[in-house]
């Protein structure tokens, strides 16, 4: 029978701050020795016209180091414009991973209430009541939007905390926070679990 170490443990994951850290910063950091190139070059190439029109006088400079410098600029201003690009196409793409997690997100919530709503055994009307209760609306807007009373929609409100085993709404919102929360929390232990089994057995097998 093969031993295992009692003493193994999963690697520690990367570090939060690591896995938060946006790209675009990395890459904006990258960015501002280039923009100062390219704030060179422009400068080199209006420095003709800015003399002239202040009248200051300029010794020529050689016309092979002249030319060089204009070539270099102007590499410097072409590596500008594409890095650029290459910035705004980040950022947009930032953007767009923001809004589908955002999307997703939304979607997980939505399914959560209806699991919820549906364990508790809520009416239609509690339904609605209780999802106006989570935006954090009043007794009174909810009546207003519902066209009630604000005496059913308090009653309404206790059947809906009585079913959901609560007593306050800040409780009826935290059930749902600490199912989003829970739910990534499972998914990374049962991943976890599985890659540091799938060496042992290995190891296993081989003995």
């Amino acid at each position: 029978m093969a031993l295992i170490d009692p003493t193994d443990k999963p690697s520690a994951p990367a570090s939060p701050a690591r896995l938060l850290r946006p790209r675009w910063l990395t890459l904006r950091v990258a960015l501002v020795p280039l923009f100062l190139v390219q704030a060179v070059a422009a400068l080199f190439f209006v420095s003709d016209i800015v003399f002239s029109v202040l009248g200051i006088e300029v010794t020529p400079i050689n016309w092979k180091l002249r030319e060089a410098l204009e070539i270099a600029a102007a590499l410097g201003l072409v590596l500008g414009l594409g890095f650029g690009a290459q910035a705004l196409l980040s950022a947009r793409h930032e953007a767009h991973v923001a809004t589908e997690k955002l999307r997703r997100a939304s979607t997980a919530f939505a399914e959560l209430l209806s699991e919820r709503f549906a364990e508790w055994r809520l009416t239609a009307a509690e339904r609605e009541v209780a999802l106006f209760a989570i935006k954090g609306l009043t007794l009174a807007e909810i009546a207003g939007l519902r066209s009630t009373s604000e005496g059913t929609v308090k009653a309404q409100t206790a059947s809906i905390y009585r079913k959901a085993g609560v007593s306050t709404r800040s409780q009826l919102v935290s059930i749902f926070i600490e199912d989003l929360m829970d739910e990534p929390t499972s998914r990374f232990t049962e991943v976890r679990t599985a890659e540091v089994q799938s060496p042992k057995r290995a190891v296993q097998g081989g003995r």
